[in-house]
């Protein structure tokens, strides 16, 4: 590295120190949360292995669902590796809690991307709206929900759900905290009783000392292969929140008249419950990764997104850089930073669920794993990188800093 990185790195670490604190704060009162799951559900070795065929009486898979209900502090939770990725999991959540008739609302303006398929804003197959159930949304705008909107709305009765993006996607919006989520939930309820509020927890897990519901909201999911899977899951989701609404959503994972009482989880389950119990300190990495981005890169002058002494609700980090070379240099420098294929180039392409060409950057023992580092962004005005994860806090900043390497560089060539 150049003398100039150097100083960067040095200047910049120093000044983390505080909420590097913050960060390991967090992450010793969640491992005390797992831990405590573990004991209270009396983990054995015999829970350990997993089942085959049918998967009946997988004593291992019902209590890695009571472990997670326990963690989170919720009622009922479903684990499986049935569930192929945080996408899946919203979509059987969603097909799980509405029928015909009924609509959802997102309070928190467009969906990540790939959901347009689902709830059928590009008229997808299979789609929400195939089936005859609405979907409509409200603009999150200057960081707080527009209340006067979701009042009015919440008059028509075929509103049935209300959805929350916890975390950002590809939207220049801060994160929403649980206690945040927690608020609009008590807002609604007192409106309307009857209508079930769901949080798409991605990227969100172990960021704090509670999720969101633990502050009443009626259904959260996320996927394995981010945060709540530790970096050891190589596949999987989970759903958690109220009895009622695990149990709904367990029949469309299966079918009807099964629900939980099926599926088999293979060799899965001693990474699930080893990545779980690991999942804090994991997060904790990931967060003092982007802790360190945002120094890096506000002190250069860029814009970042959260900036580096403000709390942090999910593990990404954004950095505005302005023109399409640095977006693609800055993930050629995260790809070359990996452990796995760091020789590869990204390039910007076409993707299923995204409506601009997306360049991502991922050498990752488990593919697409996204508690793993890695960036992306769609090459869209202002040309923002979404750098998430890191194993291990020593490694992501190394990324980084090839990241800087590169934009440098190419900025040098410009």
């Amino acid at each position: 590295m150049t003398d100039r990185i150097k100083e960067i790195d040095a200047r910049v670490m120093s000044a983390c120190s505080d909420s590097f604190k913050r960060i390991d704060e967090i992450s010793q009162y969640c491992t005390e949360k797992v831990l405590n799951a573990f004991s209270a559900e009396r983990i054995s070795e015999a829970h350990l292995h997993g089942s085959t065929g049918y998967g009946y009486t997988d004593t291992g898979r019902d209590a890695l669902d009571r472990v997670y209900a326990r963690a989170f502090e919720c009622e009922d939770a479903l684990v499986r590796p049935q569930i192929i990725s945080g996408t899946h999991a919203l979509t059987v959540a969603l097909f799980g809690m509405l029928r015909t008739g009924d609509c959802m609302l997102s309070v928190t303006g467009s969906p990540y991307d790939t959901l347009y398929d689902v709830v059928g804003i590009n008229d997808g197959v299979g789609s929400l709206r195939e089936y005859g159930i609405g979907y409509r949304e409200i603009p999150f705008l200057n960081g707080d929900f527009d209340r006067v909107r979701i009042k009015k709305e919440l008059e028509d009765k075929s509103i049935r759900l209300i959805f929350i993006q916890k975390s950002k996607g590809y939207l220049d919006r801060k994160t929403l905290s649980s206690r945040q989520i927690g608020e609009i939930t008590e807002f609604v309820k007192a409106l309307r009783p009857d209508v079930y509020v769901m949080v798409d927890n991605c990227y969100g897990e172990f960021c704090e000392k509670h999720e969101p519901v633990y502050y009443g909201a009626d259904l959260m999911v996320g996927s394995l292969i981010k945060n709540a899977g530790g970096g050891l899951a190589k596949t999987g989701g989970y759903l958690a929140g109220t009895h009622e609404c695990v149990e709904r959503c367990s029949y469309r994972l299966t079918c009807p008249g099964i629900g939980r009482e099926s599926a088999a989880t293979g060799g899965y389950l001693a990474d699930f419950f080893q990545g779980f119990f690991m999942a804090p300190h994991t997060a904790a990495q990931a967060l003092k990764t982007a802790v360190y981005c945002a120094g890096v890169f506000e002190s250069l002058g860029y814009g970042v997104n959260p900036k580096p002494h403000e709390k942090r609700y999910d593990i990404i980090q954004t950095v505005a850089l302005g023109s399409p070379e640095r977006l693609i240099a800055f993930c050629r420098g995260i790809q070359a930073g990996a452990p796995v294929d760091s020789f590869a180039l990204p390039e910007p392409g076409d993707m299923a669920g995204y409506a601009d060409k997306v360049i991502m950057a991922a050498g990752a023992f488990v593919q697409g794993a996204s508690i793993e580092l890695s960036a992306d962004g769609p090459l869209r005005p202002p040309y923002t990188v979404f750098m998430q994860g890191a194993l291990t806090f020593e490694s992501g900043r190394l990324g980084v800093m090839r990241a800087l390497k590169n934009i440098l560089e190419s900025d040098n060539k410009a």
